[in-house]
């Protein structure tokens, strides 16, 4: 939280590239301390500073993705993201099942290390060195992303058009956010982001092994290795949908499959209070919580996963994306951490209750996305973002 909080000034004033270079540092910090851990309090300082880092990497990698590519691509690149992410799940999954947690948190410190060299050989975003008034630098680097033989004389032109109104390092205020250019992207911003975690997701996949033991399955670790798989699966579908069916259909259907998915745990994991362990009903039962818990993880990386990070960075205007940017993510990491904290309370509760709770959520998220999210499939940045005027 502390890290979105940040994320969006330093983005602003040193821009994206420089922005994922400073998170990568407390990053690798982090791990070592988690590694090298001699008690406890290495362990939440090294904690503490991952998610520093991830703070401003979920922020300014979504932005980035988005100021760089080309309309028509805008939603395939910026799912990879979400991609990139279910892929490191699944991997720590997979080495968790190997490798001691030291040994895994060394590990962690290898992206980290990539990064910092490979950030130098690409290009600044072309939309924040135009805002910053870097004219020269701007067009440099829209012809390196673009391709040397292409003509980009359209674009620039478009994007200058929109920045021209903002000024080198404009400020602005709470109270400028009422005008509705501002407020509207920034509520839908910020609801979709709240809504995605509040949908129980990482209360799923933080306590996956927990739930399976619950279902009767032996090797609930194996199994959650299962479901990191489907879920790279799935998100490797929405980064070919993403452009082809566009984003608020995505949404629907797969806030739709995850209330349909959630109703059948929900109402599986009910009625196994009431049935005795032993009886056929029961393990049938355990089957089919299993068949909800991976059809709602499916249905989520299907849309409500990567969908609501494209339209965050697709919707704010550059002039405020800084500041709605990191409120944006503030409100994302914050759900996360309330559904975190009480994930396993809530379990222990009733696990038949928490899956209810989290399906009247999605349920409500069907009907946020049909009355408020606009489509950006095919639409440039600038198109976008006037459309709220």
């Amino acid at each position: 939280m502390v890290g979105a909080i940040a994320s969006g000034q330093i983005s602003e004033y040193i821009g994206r590239k420089g922005s994922l270079m400073i998170a990568a540092i407390p990053n690798i910090i982090g791990w070592l301390a988690i590694s090298f851990a001699r008690d406890s309090s290495f362990l939440y300082m090294g904690r503490l500073l991952e998610g520093f880092g991830v703070g401003i990497i979920s922020y300014t990698v979504p932005v980035y993705i988005a100021e760089i590519a080309p309309q028509n691509l805008r939603g395939a690149l910026g799912s990879v993201n979400q991609l990139s992410v279910t892929i490191g799940i699944m991997l720590a999954y997979l080495l968790g099942l190997f490798v001691q947690w030291r040994i895994l948190a060394v590990l962690g410190i290898l992206p980290c290390v990539v990064l910092i060299p490979g950030l130098f050989f690409i290009p600044e975003s072309p939309r924040w060195l135009a805002k910053m008034g870097m004219t020269e630098d701007f067009e440099a680097s829209l012809q390196v992303l673009r391709g040397f033989d292409t003509d980009i004389s359209l674009e620039v032109n478009e994007i200058k058009r929109s920045v021209a109104s903002t000024s080198r390092r404009t400020t602005i205020r709470f109270a400028e956010l009422k005008r509705r250019k501002y407020w509207l992207p920034l509520m839908i911003g910020i609801g979709l982001l709240f809504l995605q975690q509040l949908s129980g997701i990482n209360g799923v996949l933080f306590y996956s092994s927990t739930i399976f033991e619950s279902a009767g399955i032996s090797d609930s670790n194996a199994a959650t290795f299962g479901l990191g798989a489907v879920q790279v699966i799935a998100t490797g579908v929405t980064t070919w949908l993403a452009d082809k069916a566009g984003r608020r259909l995505l949404l629907i259907v797969s806030s739709s499959g995850m209330t349909v998915s959630l109703l059948l745990v929900a109402v599986s994991f009910f009625v196994q209070d009431y049935v005795s362990d032993e009886s056929t009903v029961y393990n049938i039962l355990g089957i089919l919580s299993i068949v909800g818990v991976v059809g709602m993880v499916v249905a989520f990386s299907l849309g409500i996963g990567p969908i609501p990070w494209i339209i965050m960075s697709e919707i704010l205007p550059i002039n405020i994306k800084g500041l709605a940017g990191s409120v944006a993510t503030l409100a994302n990491w914050f759900s996360s951490f309330g559904v975190t904290m009480t994930a396993n309370l809530l379990l222990n509760w009733s696990s038949g209750g928490t899956f209810t709770i989290y399906m009247i959520v999605s349920a409500f998220t069907i009907a946020f996305t049909t009355i408020w999210v606009p489509e950006t499939k095919g639409r440039t940045l600038e198109e976008i973002q006037s459309s709220f005027r």
